[in-house]
């Protein structure tokens, strides 16, 4: 019996997109401790860092719940082999009904060599032709020009800029970019084309 998605396990040229387990605990801390000062003018969360590793499990438990009760899908990024965390992204459900909202970051070590595009394309892939959902959002800092490369790049159309709606790790207001994707437009972009394998909870293929 074939069980539908959420895709569990994705796999693309060079990474590993996979629901976090709490065995991942020790591998994202290290990943974030790491790029910790690269994160913080672009990430609230990292202004939370270091947390304990008691709370690093229960985070991780948290998105694995809320992954099987599809609430929301967040996942590590690791390279092929699974020995390092590279990174973290998630289709987000914050977008409502028919929608997806997909979030990266990278580690220090990594950024640079294109591989939050080439997460980005494969959730994009993923959200329509597993999810089937009507649109997918990018929102990102209007000063991170390497993030707003990324929607750019897959053919998002830019479709506005939120003023002062969130708030960085200081506590300070910053804008948002709304990037945003119509199913009548994905056959057309590099998402479309890249070239990516999909799994289930039981390991059975989607794509």
């Amino acid at each position: 019996m074939t069980i539908p998605g959420p895709a569990y396990r994705i796999c693309t040229n060079r990474l590993v997109l996979r629901c976090w387990e709490p065995s991942d605990a020790a591998m994202l801390s290290a990943a974030i401790e790491q790029s910790r000062e690269h994160l913080l003018p672009w990430m609230p969360w990292a202004g939370q860092e270091p947390i304990t590793q008691d709370e690093r499990v229960h985070w991780l438990r948290s998105c694995r719940g809320k992954f099987d009760l599809d609430k929301d899908f967040v996942y590590g990024v690791f390279n092929q082999d699974e020995t390092r965390v590279l990174g973290g992204t998630g289709l987000h459900t914050r977008p409502g009904e028919g929608g997806r909202e997909i979030g990266y970051w990278i580690h220090k070590d990594f950024i640079g060599q294109g591989l939050a595009t080439e997460l980005s394309a494969a959730l994009t892939k993923v959200a329509f032709e597993i999810e089937h959902v009507n649109r997918v959002e990018i929102h990102c800092d209007p000063r991170n020009l390497r993030s707003a490369s990324v929607p750019r790049k897959l053919g998002y159309i830019h479709e506005a800029t939120l003023h002062a709606r969130l708030f960085d790790s200081d506590g300070q207001p910053r804008d948002s970019m709304v990037w945003t994707m119509f199913i009548d437009k994905y056959p057309n972009t590099p998402s479309a084309t890249a070239i990516i394998k999909a799994y289930d909870v039981v390991g059975f293929p989607l794509l």
